[in-house]
């Protein structure tokens, strides 16, 4: 198990299963986790705004830091009108921050390293754009897969390539991150077998230990670095995905 890369990944049934409608149903450790996440986000946001002073301490600091970086990001891509989805972008920026952040805790359960749970995070995103712009625009906001100014000769071609591109979407916001949290986390469980198992043989071996251990290390570095770059970029695309909701024109 210590040196299982995998083991780290496999979810678990706290809870049942239940047998509900033909559905076998379970609290796992997934679901508690995602629990968590909801509950240190609520817990934290709550204590940044209890004093609201007009002098900042640390805590409130850090979430007018957190509420700000996220506010500017929806008003430089969706301008004043895209006001209505900041609750929305600011939510999946914190769950995804958050579920990456804690992942990176030994013992903690990485929620968004399961495909499942980033791919209904991203379906929903371009769902929520196809029932956004249908409401806005009407049937106008297929005008999206319509470039102007492209010859007639080639439309039906590039208009292919668009609607590929949209429907390639959801597959690309989610194994994006899925991807990289699976993937460093693999890393990071493979140098730290390396380390204990070196340690094992010796003098020798804990001497030799001492480079996978400063790998280690620096990729921990680096996964936390990766792990908010991943949250922002999710809330970016967010963002930007629904900009076509809003404005059809290329």
């Amino acid at each position: 198990m210590v040196n299982d890369p995998i083991h780290q990944f496999r979810i678990h049934n706290i809870f049942g299963p239940w047998n509900i409608f033909g559905y076998d149903i379970a609290f796992t450790n997934s679901n508690l986790f995602m629990g968590i996440i909801v509950l240190v986000i609520t817990a934290f946001l709550l204590l940044s705004a209890s004093k609201k002073s007009l002098v900042p301490g640390r805590l409130q600091s850090v979430g007018e830091m957190w509420y700000g970086m996220v506010h500017n990001m929806v008003d430089n891509v969706l301008g004043e009108e895209g006001a209505a989805f900041f609750p929305l972008v600011f939510s999946l920026f914190s769950f995804v921050l958050v579920a990456n952040m804690l992942g990176m805790f030994p013992y903690f359960f990485t929620v968004t390293s399961h495909v499942i749970v980033t791919a209904s995070l991203a379906l929903f995103v371009v769902g929520l754009v196809v029932v956004v712009g249908l409401w806005k625009h009407g049937l106008g906001w297929f005008k999206l897969f319509v470039p102007s100014g492209v010859p007639i000769v080639i439309l039906p071609f590039i208009s292919l390539i668009e609607v590929i591109s949209f429907l390639s979407r959801p597959i690309s916001l989610g194994l994006r991150l899925f991807g990289n949290m699976l993937a460093g986390h693999i890393v990071l469980k493979v140098f730290a077998g390396f380390v204990v198992s070196l340690v094992a043989l010796g003098l020798g071996g804990i001497i030799g230990s001492l480079a996978p251990l400063f790998m280690a290390v620096a990729l921990t570095a680096l996964e936390f670095l990766v792990a908010f770059l991943q949250a922002f970029v999710f809330a970016i695309l967010t963002c930007v995905y629904l900009n076509d909701a809003l404005h059809t024109h290329h």
